[in-house]
């Protein structure tokens, strides 16, 4: 039994938004998915830390989903920037019935248990956008109470967290997060997001008593990572 966890899939199934366009490590990429998730089994646990289709709808999503469920074993699904098909959880686990997708789960103002471990999360915040003047303070307020909720829901659990967005950057921080994971008691993070020239300012190791690491797709050359 093992615990995976891979961001930025950037599945594009049934619409025309491939990642080949960029190159590089993007070209074949969803083979290369299809080949290193191979590795996962029935009896493990896999976190997606969003962006994981371009699909605007759910039907769009639906070739997409089903590649998702297709990993074997238990998969949970956090939200990303550009996961517009995403709309209720109620919408989501319908179409899980209606597909016959076994295992496929959200985490989302919840915690999920691997073993005696809580998986907590949320999309989270990403303060460059400031710089572009599109910050909203509901929505951020909003990730931060998604957080914590998914944090508290764990009690007195080790925690993980993972994040789509990072908490920290090369030049910035978003210290609200931050401060809840300190106050929670979180002591690895995961978060992805991150892509070509960007990786170089990411974040990883010790940084103030928490362990960050990076875990977009391409950065991991599309081989999902062994959390525990």
């Amino acid at each position: 039994m093992a615990l995976y966890a891979i961001g930025d899939l950037h599945l594009s199934l049934g619409t025309d938004k491939s990642m080949e366009v960029f190159g590089g490590r993007w070209e074949g990429y969803v083979d290369k998915l299809r080949e290193s998730l191979s590795v996962i089994t029935p009896d493990d646990t896999t976190v997606l830390m969003g962006d994981i289709s371009w699909a605007s709808d759910m039907d769009d999503a639906i070739q997409d989903l089903s590649f998702v469920a297709q990993i074997p074993g238990r998969k949970l699904l956090l939200k990303g920037n550009h996961d517009y098909w995403w709309t209720t959880a109620a919408k989501f686990y319908a179409a899980c019935a209606e597909n016959g997708w076994e295992n496929m789960f959200l985490l989302h103002n919840n915690c999920h248990l691997y073993g005696d471990v809580a998986v907590c999360g949320t999309r989270g915040w990403f303060y460059e956008e400031d710089k572009q003047g599109t910050h909203d303070e509901k929505v951020f307020r909003r990730e931060l109470g998604r957080l914590e909720t998914s944090l508290k829901a764990a009690g007195d659990r080790e925690k993980l967290c993972f994040l789509h967005y990072p908490p920290k950057y090369r030049g910035y921080e978003c210290p609200e997060i931050l401060q809840l994971l300190s106050q929670y008691g979180v002591k690895r993070c995961f978060y992805g997001h991150l892509h070509g020239d960007s990786h170089k300012l990411a974040v990883e190791g010790a940084s103030g008593g928490l362990e960050l690491r990076l875990l977009s797709a391409d950065y991991l050359h599309f081989r999902p990572y062994r959390v525990l």
